[in-house]
């Protein structure tokens, strides 16, 4: 088997190391830019961050913090995660997109059918219902991953939902109705309460009408 002709370096079509030289010069140029990129040491470093705070609390952006001035709390539990769940007690944040498919739609059945009552179209109910038993089928077909069975989410009746649907529309809208008629049975008491008081006042003026001629006859005579 016969070697390409040419000398070492160079190739068939004549071009002498041209793709080497220009890996040369590269790490040659990556050489001479560390070299001359400054270093800190750890002295500056500690400076560069005591300079950073004095100037922020010159600006004023540690003051008013919230819990400034009072201990950190929680520090005393074993909960390793006991910052992330008070960040999102906090900032009130929604998780529920960041939760595993399996794990929502769980979360989704346990809120039935409470979730459903601002429903009024039953058609909308069974169209969701059904939406959410073909999610459910849909999650139960991806590959398995592990030597464990995979956690799965359960269906739903959809009659049987739609008729505790429709138990507390009903169950709703008497206690809308029953709302009234509570406040119209309340006013009589107040009223009541109110005649009461003036007989009582009439009583007392009564009795001190005859309290004063008692007095009046007890001195005549």
């Amino acid at each position: 088997m016969s070697m390409p002709s040419g000398t070492p370096g160079q190739r068939p079509d004549g071009e002498v190391g041209a793709e080497t030289e220009a890996d040369a010069r590269e790490r040659e140029r990556r050489t001479q830019a560390q070299q001359a990129r400054p270093r800190m040491n750890v002295q500056q470093i500690h400076s560069w961050v005591d300079l950073e705070i004095e100037q922020a609390l010159r600006r004023g952006e540690f003051d008013n913090l919230p819990g400034a001035g009072k201990p950190i709390k929680n520090l005393e539990q074993n909960d390793p995660d006991w910052w992330v769940k008070g960040l999102i007690e906090r900032e009130k944040l929604d998780l529920s997109s960041a939760l595993p498919t399996v794990m929502a739609l769980r979360q989704e059945r346990r809120g039935f059918p409470e979730s459903l009552a601002g429903i009024s179209d039953e058609v909308a109910v069974r169209e969701r219902l059904e939406d959410y038993n073909q999610r459910v089928l849909e999650d139960r077909r991806k590959p398995v991953v592990g030597p464990n069975p995979p956690a799965v989410a359960g269906r739903v009746d959809v009659d049987e939902m739609v008729a505790q649907w429709r138990q507390l529309r009903i169950d709703r809208e008497r206690r809308v109705s029953a709302g009234p008629a509570t406040v119209q049975a309340s006013e009589p008491s107040v009223e009541q309460g109110r005649t009461g008081w003036s007989v009582s006042r009439t009583a007392a003026a009564v009795a001190v009408v005859l309290i004063v001629l008692v007095v009046l006859l007890w001195v005549v005579l």
